[in-house]
């Protein structure tokens, strides 16, 4: 058979519904609130063809740049020959989410808003920023056999040729 290069080629899982999730979609996803500025993910939703993005776009994260009445613009950055562009498309809203990779982001800035406000109270200086996880703390173990137990070390038999 010739090879094909539709526009849904090679989408078989990307566009195909879970167990259980087949059939009409929620009216919450068509209320859903979206202002220009915020973060959503672009993920297709394969039981709604109108508005759908091409299958380049699916789980990209953009920054939205228009709001209309059905449908929202996106600016996605896409890899081109080498060069990362940003592109702008229309995608429908039932076709976008709200992203989280802000989350971390806000929960750290408010936290060191706090550290910051408490350092002014305090005159304590505080370090806002991060640190890796450090290796655990050395300690000696207890002698298993109690206070005054002689510890007996094991040593394997020497080799011997039974031949």
């Amino acid at each position: 058979m010739p090879h094909s290069f539709g526009v849904r080629a090679r989408t078989r899982h990307m566009f195909a519904k879970a167990f259980r999730t087949k059939g009409p979609i929620n009216l919450s996803r068509y209320l859903r609130s979206v202002k220009v500025g915020d973060y959503v993910d672009i993920f297709a939703d394969p039981s709604i063809h109108k508005g759908m993005p091409h299958k380049g776009y699916h789980g990209r994260t953009g920054i939205i740049f228009n709001v209309t009445k059905s449908a929202v613009g996106v600016r996605v950055n896409k890899l081109v020959n080498g060069r990362i562009i940003e592109k702008r498309i229309h995608v429908r809203i039932e076709h976008v989410r709200a992203s989280k990779c802000q989350d971390e982001i806000l929960r750290r800035k408010k936290e060191n808003e706090a550290a910051k406000e408490e350092a002014r109270k305090t005159g304590v200086k505080v370090s806002l920023k991060r640190s890796p996880k450090l290796p655990k703390e050395g300690y000696f173990l207890e002698n298993p056999g109690g206070e005054g137990k002689e510890i007996t070390t094991i040593q394997p038999l020497p080799f011997s040729d039974l031949v």
